[in-house]
């Protein structure tokens, strides 16, 4: 249920958005499913339709996952929230600390904290995402040059391999799906990962071929007959079927704010009216949230990295911008008592104490 939860969020965002260079639904899902546990009311209900249950992401040496947790160090918290590192107030001092703790769980690719903190910020969430695989079978570098579509007559950095044999063909689907035939292609990696390619037809839009292929690998089927796809009979000495495939090598970026499509990822209220109780007695809102996400698929292997975060401040809380004297005074040794009538400054009885009464359980 929660693998579909989370692979739902993915499809329903590369539907709305414009042709997304690189996203992961995956990446936000943790934080929905984190306020949603700590929220209360519309925003809650908001934030349970799109992420109901935690998400465990996969534990392989191939993928590397983080959740970070800062909070104002004078920000009153709910004594069930834990607290994680703190925050200064000052974004010379915060925002360098996020920024490396960005890097450092990603191993560079992401060198920054997506949202940026001011002084007034009272949390942030973030969780850091990052995937690395190498092919069974590398590919060969080489040069790709199209005869038609947007990409003719430019040379590009092409990736080639072919595979002659008796299951040459199986990475290879096409799905029927509302937006006209989908092919499907695995590309299998070490760490228990696979990159999987999609293509449409020329003019499928490009969010609803992500959106179908998402989840589409179980409904699709074997098939020489697909967009992209040109099967004919060449003359050899094995009669195993032969699969070549070609495309361009990539290296991608993308940047994407989250409150843009707040609807979407179920934080309009979050965004708008805040209160999460299970944080803070002071009703805190969703200021920003964003993520990025880089991505690279080479000759020999793939990875990708993305780090989303939310900073959330206070709607109404005004922490102390002065310091104050406390004084304690404790009666811990022996000591005198007096009972004085007010009017008249009379003292009724007088005592000295040296033995007080004990404890009684």
């Amino acid at each position: 249920m929660t693998v579909q939860a989370g692979n739902a969020l993915t499809a329903r965002w590369a539907a709305a958005a414009d042709a997304p260079a690189v996203f992961s639904g995956a990446g936000v899902y943790p934080l929905l499913a984190l306020l949603a546990g700590v929220a209360s009311g519309p925003a809650r209900d908001e934030l349970l339709a799109v992420a109901p249950s935690p998400l465990d992401l996969p534990d392989t040496d191939g993928v590397r996952s983080a959740l970070g947790v800062w909070t104002r160090h004078d920000l009153p918290l709910n004594p069930a929230w834990t607290a994680g590192s703190q925050l200064s107030g000052d974004p010379a001092v915060d925002q360098p600390r996020l920024d490396a703790w960005a890097a450092e769980r990603t191993g560079g690719l992401i060198p920054a904290m997506p949202v940026a903190v001011d002084e007034d910020t009272g949390v942030v969430l973030a969780s850091a995402l990052s995937v690395r695989t190498e092919w069974v079978q590398p590919f060969d570098d080489g040069i790709l040059s199209p005869a038609a579509g947007p990409w003719s007559g430019r040379r590009l950095a092409g990736l080639h391999r072919r595979h002659a044999a008796a299951d040459a063909l199986s990475p290879l689907r096409v799905l029927a799906a509302p937006g006209g035939p989908v092919t499907l292609l695995t590309v299998a990696g070490r760490n228990e990962i696979d990159v999987r390619l999609a293509i449409g037809a020329g003019d499928a839009a490009p969010g609803s071929v992500l959106a179908a292929g998402i989840d589409g690998w179980a409904r699709s089927s074997p098939s020489t007959h697909g967009p992209g796809v040109t099967a004919e009979e060449v003359d050899a000495t094995d009669p195993a079927p032969e699969l070549m495939v070609s495309l361009p090598s990539f290296d991608v970026s993308a940047s994407h704010d989250l409150l843009a499509e707040a609807g979407l990822f179920g934080l309009r209220t979050a965004s708008r009216d805040g209160t999460f109780p299970g944080i803070s007695p002071v009703d805190l809102v969703v200021s920003s949230a964003r993520q990025q996400a880089v991505a690279s698929f080479t000759a020999l292997g793939f990875r990708a990295a993305t780090v989303t975060s939310l900073a959330m401040h206070p709607l109404a809380f005004q922490p102390p911008r002065t310091r104050r004297l406390r004084v304690t005074v404790a009666f811990d040794r022996p000591f005198g008592f007096f009972a004085v009538h007010r009017p008249t400054g009379l003292v009724l009885v007088a005592g000295w104490v040296t033995d007080p009464t004990g404890w009684r359980p």
